[in-house]
């Protein structure tokens, strides 16, 4: 049996989709290495292509020839804008292309018509832009009719998801006059990932600031430190500009690493994940105080490798607003420790490739384990599997799923998935990954 299995952590797909939009839009080339290439780059790739971007795949990375401005749509008709089944592809563009000029029409595919984007739209109108539903008022597809946005200031609610703030954020300088951008609602889920978006503004030159109200006041902070915030006590500030044109390397996932981080907690050999960074803004590093809380093993190393060594886990109670692409993940891993996993503040789930929550459960429950549902989570009590089980198992077409079922196998479960190769969507080389610890499993 292998003691320590290495594996390289792919490159993340939340700064890929925003280095890739943010150089789509600067003025001159800018060279993107590293970013990942599966489906959802492909969709945002297409899309600014469509809008007048110009992507080219060379030795070194993506050689990227800026729009130095707005996107360009249509005059008679509408640009065609196919988001396939990208979720973070459609919310970011739908704004970035509300900035424009024209016509574009956007639609996708799967369950993207009915994953709702109302609340952005909603959000944006004040700004100038228009749009014309196909079906159901607030779900795709609709047609975008814009002369880009006028400048002002503009509220947008985050309980369904922060790409919305993101989105306006990326568009927000390509506007006639400053944009004030507010929130509101009971809450705010997913803030780390508009870090991510403050990062790459900022990186390509177009930093937005922030201010947090104090005792009443308005007070500016660095991006850098705002963890977390509440609707009506934080607003953002971008002023009419420009991005530029640079090289720019994208980071390691934290997401698509959760996986074999989870997989060296439950064994049978320890896992050394390469290549991420420590002090990265990406929420779901929050993968490493998850399951040290329930008992794993965790160890940096001097070469920046992280390792997670087999463990006795234990059932906890979960906050994951934050880091809800974790939870399938952490469901796999609750169903073999010992006790009672409750995970909240994840509502959103429901709204994702699959309704996560539900999906989850019935594939835990079929595996012996006893899950309650509740609108915004849901709790795991696990049950012996026994070695040799044989389980048939549905992704729902969804990559997050299909992944994180993959960590039963540990457990000596063949698990004959209904749809593998959805994990095309983010971790094309998920399958070749994973070998090694299966490998390891026999």
């Amino acid at each position: 049996m292998t003691s320590v299995i290495d594996i390289a952590a792919p490159a993340s797909k939340s700064v890929s989709h925003r280095a890739f939009i943010c150089a789509a839009l600067a003025r001159g080339r800018s060279l993107v290495r590293r970013a990942l290439d599966s489906d959802d780059l492909v969709r945002t790739r297409q899309v600014l292509t469509t809008c007048g971007a110009g992507f080219t795949e060379t030795d070194q990375g993506w050689a990227i020839d800026g729009l130095g401005g707005k996107p360009r749509g249509g005059v008679l008709s509408p640009a065609d804008c196919n988001m396939g089944e990208s979720g973070t592809s459609c919310r970011l563009l739908t704004a970035v292309l509300a900035a424009g000029q024209g016509l574009f029409r956007v639609h996708g595919e799967g369950r993207m018509h009915v994953r709702p984007i109302g609340k952005l739209t909603g959000a944006l109108e004040p700004l100038g832009p228009r749009f014309e539903w196909e079906g159901q008022p607030g779900f795709p597809p609709f047609v975008i009719r814009t002369e880009g946005f006028s400048g002002g200031s503009v509220s947008v609610n985050l309980e369904e998801s922060s790409q919305y703030l993101s989105g306006i954020l990326l568009g927000a300088p390509l506007a006639a006059g400053p944009v004030s951008v507010g929130i509101e609602g009971d809450k705010v889920v997913s803030w780390p990932y508009v870090s991510l978006t403050l990062m790459a503004m900022a990186d390509f030159g177009a930093p937005v600031g922030v201010e947090i109200l104090e005792h009443g006041v308005w007070k500016p902070h660095d991006p850098a430190t705002v963890r977390d915030v509440s609707p009506g006590a934080v607003r953002f500030l971008a002023r009419p500009g420009s991005y530029a044109a640079r090289d720019y390397t994208v980071e390691a996932d934290w997401s698509n690493a959760s996986y074999f981080l989870a997989a060296g907690a439950l064994g049978p050999a320890a896992v050394r994940v390469l290549g991420l960074r420590r002090d990265s803004l990406q929420g779901d590093r929050a993968i490493l105080e998850i399951l040290e809380s329930m008992g794993a093993a965790i160890a940096w190393d001097a070469d920046g490798g992280v390792t997670v060594s087999p463990s006795a886990l234990r059932g906890v109670e979960l906050d994951m607003g934050h880091c809800p692409d974790l939870v399938p993940t952490v469901c796999a891993v609750a169903a073999r420790a010992t006790g009672r996993t409750v995970i909240r503040n994840v509502a959103h789930l429901r709204i994702k490739e699959s309704d996560r929550l539900e999906a989850c459960a019935s594939q835990l429950r079929i595996l012996g384990a006893t899950v309650d549902t509740f609108d915004d989570g849901l709790a795991v009590t696990p049950a012996p599997i026994a070695p040799g089980t044989r389980a048939s198992l549905s992704s729902f077409d969804d990559h997050r799923m299909a992944m994180s079922l993959s960590l039963f196998e540990l457990a000596g479960v063949t698990v004959e998935l209904d749809n593998p190769r959805c994990v095309a969507k983010s971790f094309p080389g998920f399958w070749d990954q994973w070998a090694k610890l299966r490998e390891a499993a026999r």
